[in-house]
């Protein structure tokens, strides 16, 4: 006896998914666009603190990108995936926002993790146009596509 349901997606399939997504996106950004070489993902996640249980929220797309680039990358373009240390504190989470943004220079923030960090961070990255995708979080703030088109929750 066969059964008609479709298996249920594997961790794997959903970060192939939203990485696809994600280079899809940023391949129309303009700094994409103009010639760039190389495509910078940035991360910010709870490495240590309160909420450190959930680390591996950033550190799982890493190994997923460096396959990507191992297999010659996106289009020729290779992935830079950076991840910071936020403690899971809002504060510290604007700091490293800024540092990636405006240091790293980064063309998409890739799952972030938590509902307060990210509040503290969304109009923000809004502001720079910096797409602020696949939040990890359940909070129905980050559907707000009117007010907040560059902020896109995941779960």
């Amino acid at each position: 006896m066969t059964s008609n349901r479709s298996p249920r997606p594997t961790r794997r399939d959903l970060i192939k998914g939203t990485a696809a997504t994600s280079a899809t996106l940023l391949l129309g950004r303009p700094a994409i666009a103009k010639g760039k070489t190389e495509i910078v993902i940035g991360n910010i996640d709870a490495y240590s603190g309160p909420a450190a249980v959930y680390s591996s929220i950033g550190r799982t797309p890493g190994g997923y990108f460096k396959m990507i680039n191992e297999q010659g990358g996106i289009n020729g373009r290779m992935i830079k995936y950076i991840t910071y240390d936020d403690a899971y504190s809002p504060a510290k989470t604007v700091e490293q926002a800024r540092k990636l943004v405006e240091g790293d220079e980064i063309d998409v923030l890739f799952s972030p993790l938590g509902a307060p960090t990210n509040a503290a961070i969304m109009k923000y990255m809004n502001q720079k146009k910096v797409p602020h995708l696949f939040i990890a979080s359940g909070a129905t703030k980050f559907g707000d596509y009117k007010n907040f088109p560059y902020t896109m929750g995941f779960m």
